[in-house]
């Protein structure tokens, strides 16, 4: 079994930040890259977040500069720092992993159950 739990959302004023934490189980033999993706009401899930296994992030146009994606391979957690928050992003933040279960396996998507960041205005 691999799951992934978010947490560390909630309800913030425009221009606020929060931290939204991944922490990954199970039976992982090991993780490849790690990304966070955003889904509004109405709208397509968009990966917002990702990085590589050896720290090496990018991020969507929206979020560059206000957003930061970073890891910890020993404690099988991945982080996205989110400063100057707008409403616009406001949406269910989740956890996406690749990892292998073992070490003949191949990379599989993990997904986690989302966490709900909402920006006032």
């Amino acid at each position: 079994q691999v799951q992934l739990v978010e947490s560390g959302g909630g309800l913030v004023q425009a221009g606020g930040s929060l931290r939204l934490s991944c922490a990954a189980s199970g039976s992982i033999f090991s993780i490849n890259v790690m990304r966070w993706h955003r889904q509004a009401p109405g709208k397509q899930r968009e990966m917002v977040a990702v990085i590589n296994s050896g720290g090496w992030p990018n991020y969507a146009d929206s979020v560059k500069g206000r957003f930061t994606i970073s890891r910890d391979n020993a404690k099988k957690l991945v982080y996205l720092q989110m400063n100057n928050l707008k409403p616009d992003d406001t949406a269910v933040y989740y956890c996406n992993v690749e990892a292998a279960r073992s070490r003949l396996s191949t990379w599989v998507d993990y997904w986690g159950q989302g966490i709900q960041v909402t920006v006032s205005s």
